[in-house]
């Protein structure tokens, strides 16, 4: 589909720009006044997933229920309030839709709800969680939308939707981690900020856990770490089923022929200045009929910002690719 051109002004052509922008504090004052009347009607649930696990999402109806409903998945360390998030949803309630933020395990106020730790190999659940959704809600079309990590979980979702009996309408994923080698490479060599970033955010809900879980007892190892590869290594080997680091990373890769299987509309939506997820891997990303790419030269990191009005041309594009 044709989705309207974004050609962002001075500074926001740099990516640096755009995926500092994406999260900016400065900026949520105006984020939460623009969203005003979602976060009015917002609402909290909890979905069974099924095996006895629980998500959290804030579900934000229509006056009248607009039979149209978008669930929003955030990244990595992220939550409901997350800048890029919030923008979205708030775009999107304007526009008529039915809203729902959900919470991946362990992000949010979510720590207490399962007793593991989350990682980025439960799609499963996020499937079992849209289900549920949908049982409750019985929404006249689903949709589903993700950013970042958010955005891979999204997907795969997708290619679940059958297995869980979702009817997806469409689904939409922003800077969508593509192959996690390669993500977790570009966060440990790049720019000390973003990689400082992460490593800040989730020791921050490592440490949230233990307050409800504290028999998980990695408290004192936690305090020695100090990159990203070396908590993933950790956890990955204490907390996971998976034998090594390599195999979870894998796990949830979606280059390769992954995508073939994909049954749901989709629209993947990349920037070529992105620090964090590499444009390159898209070369090997295998072309599927329902599946739309959209590589822009700028954007940064869930950024989109088109000027100093600070709104975000991904809320445009998710609102036009939903509505058409």
């Amino acid at each position: 589909m044709q989705l309207s051109p974004f050609a962002p002004s001075w500074p926001f052509t740099s990516g640096h720009v755009q995926s500092l922008m994406a999260s900016m504090p400065l900026r949520r004052p105006l984020e939460k006044w623009r969203a005003r009347e979602l976060l009015e009607r917002s609402q909290e649930m909890i979905f069974n997933c099924g095996d006895g696990v629980r998500l959290h999402g804030e579900y934000s109806p229509q006056t009248r229920a607009s039979g149209k409903l978008v669930v929003l998945i955030h990244g990595w360390e992220g939550c409901s309030e997350s800048l890029y998030l919030l923008s979205a949803a708030g775009h999107l309630y304007d526009q008529g839709f039915d809203v729902l933020r959900l919470h991946l395990r362990d992000h949010g106020p979510s720590h207490h709800l399962n007793r593991e730790l989350f990682n980025s190999s439960r799609d499963a659940e996020v499937a079992g969680a849209m289900h549920d959704i949908q049982r409750c809600l019985k929404p006249e079309q689903l949709m589903l939308a993700g950013f970042s990590l958010g955005g891979n979980f999204a997907l795969r979702v997708a290619l679940r939707a059958p297995e869980y009996d979702i009817a997806l309408h469409k689904v939409v994923a922003i800077c969508p981690v593509l192959y996690p080698p390669a993500t977790m490479d570009s966060l440990e060599d790049g720019w000390s900020l973003y990689h400082d970033y992460f490593v800040k955010k989730w020791k921050r809900s490592l440490k949230t856990k233990l307050d409800h879980f504290p028999e998980l007892g990695y408290e004192d190892i936690l305090l020695k770490m100090r990159s990203l590869r070396e908590m993933t290594e950790y956890f990955v080997l204490n907390h996971t089923d998976f034998d090594d680091t390599g195999r979870y990373l894998e796990s949830y890769s979606i280059i390769g022929q992954r995508m073939t299987r994909l049954q749901v509309p989709a629209l993947l939506i990349a920037a070529e200045d992105d620090p964090v997820i590499l444009a390159d891997n898209l070369e090997q990303l295998a072309e599927s009929p329902h599946l739309n790419v959209k590589l822009l030269p700028h954007g940064g990191h869930c950024g989109f910002i088109k000027n100093w009005s600070l709104r975000s041309w991904a809320n445009d594009a998710l609102t036009e690719y939903f509505i058409d």
